[in-house]
């Protein structure tokens, strides 16, 4: 088993970002780069939290042995019998032998940092620049990064003179690259309290809130109401936009230079826009540049990214719009239901996909009632107050970890019992609940927060390129830190413990903090204590109030804002619930009409054919006359009786007159203007 678990969460984790990507971004329409730079962003950070508790287990079986040969002892298979308490160190099943762990968290560190530092945010200018060619996209985005580059580069480079000119530092290579490591995880540190001081009271609190239909209900209105709004307004931009680029698309001529520049803008329009331009292929007129005005290449480029940006947020409100209906007809369905006496679950809607045969075979109507109305509501309560109470756990050990006389921090109280008895299996679990739980509440703080439409990670693949390499960003920014927190927390850090023992493979990497004192001894041990006051204001919701204070609505149950849009949603979703319906009755209506006139059209058939037979004899013995006057195919026939069956009423609405009796008129087949071609009575309603 010697590295086989390290091989087996490589994989899976792997699998488990891959997942994550697909749901939020898109394969097929995204560039490949942003996809693999993403994915192999997301990859590392997932890889990083699964991989640390292997190292935890490994060198605390490393400090056993090393104890162990400090004193007279005698080898025996897998593991060192201590000879004069006969104490056994037994080799974990996940040990990972000695010189890996030290490369493998080089590469996957040092990876990570290119990722966030350099290729990432060059990345993110060139997905979101206009231009035309790679090479224009390129300068675009060192022209956007100069000023980024060399901020760092600036601060570096004072840095290194300040210490050649004063004498009373000597630093190595191996100092100066953990002082900028150091520098590196002080400001991934910052950012990671701020958003866990958010998660750790968000997550229990959002998982309560679940188990109420009621509050669940209200807050879709009120999302309905807002996404409302910003629909209108990304269509409202969208139409901006292109009634741009057809002015543009008008004044360049199809022998102009630019012209390639319009044709590229051209393909990225939705396919009902390019349709209404209707580019004429047939104008290639001369152009002068003294008498007509032509846009730049430069506001051409500009153009360009408008229009990318418009039909991307545009996309995105539309799929979320439909999401969120279904959401709101679930939870209305769900309020419906619960006084049901038969006890099966009946929906408004059926599903617009296909269920799987498997799933709707278990779960049957009365297993959906008793899960969504008697036993969810439950689940997520007793999971909102697990969760509570591993809030607590972090909020008491961030505030007390810096303690070793007597330790205080409860994660590290667990893992030294269970160092005890080399309990590896319980030290791996403990350490990969605690890093776990960390990682979520950091983690989907980065999916939930939204800077405007700077920064907003969508599902269902309707995340943008900019958006995704921003949180890859983030995620490996985030990671280093969060996991030498967890390392203080549960005492696994010389720095912390203050023992001379050794250190797991991953601080080895990040080197020894005790270069630059005032971090080590100061931020990274009192710093983490602000976790309180964000968790009391989460608790309160003063972010929320002063937002929405500054005109950003948020919901908030005693506003009267909060109010007026729920009243709002609720009127939108009735609206939309009443459209629906409306669509599945005509869909009901065309198909009973064809369930009941379907017998005919074996008759028709025959009948059919029958003339057909008459005709075809008629034909041959006046070869000489048109074939068209006098033939009737079964083509005819049967259009007839398609046209028939189509969801249309049968009257003239444009005409002087309405006949009260359709079967009486001379009405058939149906033109746009309202009219209606003659057919064959005698022919189709024979059997009426």
């Amino acid at each position: 088993m010697s590295g086989a678990a390290l091989g087996i969460e490589i994989v899976f984790v792997f699998f488990l970002a891959l997942f994550l990507l697909h749901r939020y971004g898109d394969f097929k329409k995204q560039h490949r780069l942003v996809i693999i730079a993403t994915l192999l962003a997301w990859y590392l950070c997932f890889l990083i939290v699964f991989i640390l508790p292997l190292d935890v287990s490994t060198t605390i079986y490393n400090r056993c042995k090393l104890a162990v040969n400090s004193s007279p002892a005698e080898s025996n298979g897998s593991y060192v019998t201590l000879a004069p308490s006969k104490q056994k160190c037994f080799k974990p099943w996940s040990y990972i032998p000695n010189g890996i762990m030290p490369i493998f968290w080089r590469v996957v560190y040092w990876t990570s940092q290119f990722l966030t530092w350099i290729l990432l945010p060059f990345m993110q200018s060139y997905a979101r620049s206009g231009g035309f060619s790679i090479t224009g996209k390129i300068k675009t985005a060192l022209i956007e990064n100069a000023i980024y580059y060399g901020t760092y580069l600036l601060i570096f480079g004072a840095f290194l003179i300040y210490v050649a000119v004063n004498p009373n530092f000597n630093l190595q290579w191996n100092q100066l690259q953990t002082i900028g490591i150091a520098a590196a995880n002080t400001w991934g540190l910052f950012l990671l309290v701020l958003l866990l001081g958010y998660g750790l009271v968000e997550i229990p609190r959002s998982h309560w809130n679940g188990a109420k239909r009621g509050y669940l209900l209200m807050k879709t209105y009120f999302k309905a109401a807002k996404l409302m709004t910003e629909k209108a307004d990304a269509e409202e931009n969208l139409e901006d936009i292109m009634e741009e680029v057809r002015k543009v698309s008008e004044s360049i001529k199809y022998n102009h230079p630019l012209r390639k520049c319009v044709d590229t803008i051209l393909k990225k329009c939705p396919t009902e826009y390019q349709e209404r331009m209707g580019r004429n292929m047939d104008d290639y007129e001369d152009f002068d540049e003294r008498q007509n005005s032509y846009p730049s290449e430069k506001s051409l480029v500009k153009l360009h990214k408008q229009v990318i940006y418009s039909v991307q947020r545009h996309r995105r409100t539309q799929v979320q719009w439909q999401i969120l209906l279904e959401q709101a007809f679930y939870l209305e369905d769900v309020a419906k239901n619960e006084t049901s006496a038969t006890r099966q679950f009946v929906h408004t809607f059926h599903s617009q996909e296909p269920e799987n045969k498997i799933i709707q075979y278990f779960y049957t109507p009365t297993v959906e009632w008793y899960w969504e109305c008697l036993l969810r509501p439950w689940f997520y309560r007793v999971l909102a107050v697990v969760l509570a109470t591993f809030s607590v756990i972090v909020v008491w050990s961030e505030c007390t970890f810096f303690s070793t006389k007597p330790v205080l921090s409860l994660f590290a109280v667990f893992i030294q019992l269970a160092e005890k008895t080399y309990n590896y299996i319980y030290i791996e679990m403990a350490c990969f609940l605690t890093i776990f739980f960390l990682s979520i509440c950091v983690y989907s703080t980065v999916f939930r927060i939204r800077v405007f439409n700077y920064y907003y990670l969508a599902s269902h693949h309707q995340t943008d390129a900019y958006s995704l390499l921003f949180s890859g960003m983030l995620f490996c920014r985030l990671t280093p830190p969060l996991c030498l927190n967890f390392l203080g927390l549960t005492h696994m850090d010389a720095t912390i413990s203050h023992k001379n023992t050794q250190p797991t493979a991953y601080t080895s990497i990040m080197g020894s903090m005790r270069v630059l004192s005032f971090i080590a001894d100061g931020f990274y041990i009192y710093y983490p204590m602000l976790v309180v006051i964000l968790c009391i204001a989460t608790y309160f919701s003063l972010g929320t109030r002063c937002l929405n204070l500054l005109g950003f609505q948020q919901f908030m149950g005693d506003s009267e804002m909060t109010s007026d849009l729920i009243d709002e949603g609720k009127e939108l979703i009735r609206r939309e619930k009443r459209k629906r319906q409306r669509q599945e009755e005509g869909e009901n209506r065309r198909r009973e009409w064809k369930e009941r006139y379907g017998n005919r059209d074996d008759s028709t058939r025959n009948r059919a054919v029958h003339t057909d037979q008459k005709e075809s004899s008629f034909t041959e013995t006046n070869a000489n006359r048109p074939l068209s006057k006098y033939t009737r195919s079964n083509g005819r026939t049967e259009r007839d009786r398609i046209e028939l069956l189509q969801d249309a009423e049968p009257l003239d609405f444009n005409a002087d007159s309405v006949n009260d009796d359709p079967l009486e008129s001379d009405s058939g087949r149906y033109q746009p203007g309202g009219r209606y071609l003659s057919m064959s009575r005698s022919k189709i309603f024979d059997d009426v």
